[in-house]
Order: C-alpha cells, then sequence, then structure tokens
C-alpha cells in the first residue's frame, strides 16, 4: 500500500465523513448541549466503531449482510429504532441552556452515556458494512498481507472521523453562545428532525441499493 493510495483515501474518505450523518449529529449536539469536553466521549465512541465496523468487513461480516435479508433487516431496524428514540428525544427538548462561564452546558450526561449513544448509533446502522465492504477492498492490495492494510485504513478513517467531529462538536459549542433560549430549542429541533430523517431513509434502505 503506497503513500499515493492512503492520500485517495482519505480524501474520499473525508467527503464521505463531512456528509452529515448520525454519528455527525451528535457530535453537534452535544457540543451544543454538553461542551466539547463531553462531547468528546461521544467521538471516542464514534471512533472505536470504526474500528469495529471495519474489523467485521475485514473478518466477512460486510458480505454476511449483503447475503442475509434475515441479519440485514435485524441490523437495520435496531439502527432505526435507536435514531427514531434520540430524534423524539431531541424534538421533546425544552431547550433549555445556560451560558456558564462562556460555554453552553445543559442537564449533566455521563461520559458513559454519551459514549455508548455514538457507538451504538454507528453498529446499528448497516449501511455502514456495505459501505466499507464495497469501499475498502479498492484500496487493499490482495498481494500483500491484508491485515496491516485494513489497520493502516482504519487508523486513517478514524483519525478523520474524530478530527471532522471534533469541528462540527465545535461549531455546535460556539453557535450555542449566540443563541437565546429559542435558538437553542430550534437547533434541538432541528438536529431532532435530522435523525428522524435519516431514520426514514434507513428505514427504506434495501440491500440491492448497495
Amino acid at each position: 500500500m503506497t503513500h499515493l493510495t492512503i492520500l485517495a483515501f482519505a480524501l474520499v474518505a473525508f467527503i464521505g465523513i463531512a456528509t452529515p450523518g448520525p454519528t455527525v449529529l451528535l457530535a453537534l449536539t452535544n457540543g451544543s448541549r454538553f461542551g466539547i469536553r463531553t462531547a468528546s466521549y461521544g467521538m471516542a465512541g464514534a471512533v472505536l466503531s470504526d474500528f469495529v465496523l471495519i474489523g467485521a468487513v475485514a473478518l466477512g461480516l460486510g458480505a454476511l449482510l449483503a447475503a442475509s435479508e434475515f441479519w440485514f433487516s435485524v441490523v437495520k431496524w435496531i439502527g432505526v429504532g435507536y435514531l427514531t428514540f434520540l430524534g423524539i428525544m431531541l424534538l421533546r427538548s425544552k431547550g433549555t441552556l445556560e451560558v456558564r462561564s462562556g460555554s453552553g452546558t445543559d442537564t449533566p450526561a455521563s461520559p458513559r452515556t454519551v459514549f455508548l449513544k455514538s457507538f451504538f448509533v454507528a453498529i446499528t446502522n448497516p449501511k455502514g458494512y456495505l459501505f466499507f465492504s464495497a469501499f475498502l477492498p479498492q484500496f487493499i492490495d490482495p498481494a500483500l498481507p491484508q491485515f496491516p492494510q485494513y489497520a493502516a485504513l482504519a487508523i486513517t478513517f478514524a483519525l478523520i472521523d474524530f478530527g471532522v467531529m471534533f469541528g462540527y462538536a465545535i461549531l455546535g459549542s460556539r453557535a450555542v453562545r449566540l443563541l437565546r433560549k429559542s435558538g437553542a430549542l430550534w437547533l434541538d429541533r432541528i438536529c431532532g428532525g435530522a435523525l428522524l430523517a435519516l431514520a426514514g431513509s434507513l428505514a427504506f434502505y434495501r440491500r440491492a441499493s448497495a
């Protein structure tokens, strides 16, 4: 695997990651509601999911989901249900944000909860498994050992993912300083609606379109 291959992979990965998805939206809302420090636990959960997803694809789980309607549906509907739950929770939020020492805070959330929320959202999205199954082999040289190549791609993807999420978390944290309570309420509403829209798109996602 050459440096040019890694660079090409990083460019395509950045484009895919920067397009708002569930974990990116969670980074944005966590940054606005709890601040960067707590949001970082969610980023860590999403990064761990990157390694789990890529490892699963390397072991063949992506191919299993592509071949099995049953297991694809199981993972898909768990993901749909969880995204719907998160979206509804944000829609029901009262937007009760206070400004303390220049940073936005909301009802305290435990690092464990924030971590698991982002991790669970990512690993219950079958599109991630199918995406990596179709995407990663294009950058793998079959004539070379597989594990070091998958490891290099996983580390590259995780670093880019963390950087993008960190940027969104900062955006959420900075934006909330400029918003009154009504503005914070609308930020929750927009993110909640976006998560519900993603849940809807996942509900209609079919293996044949992968």
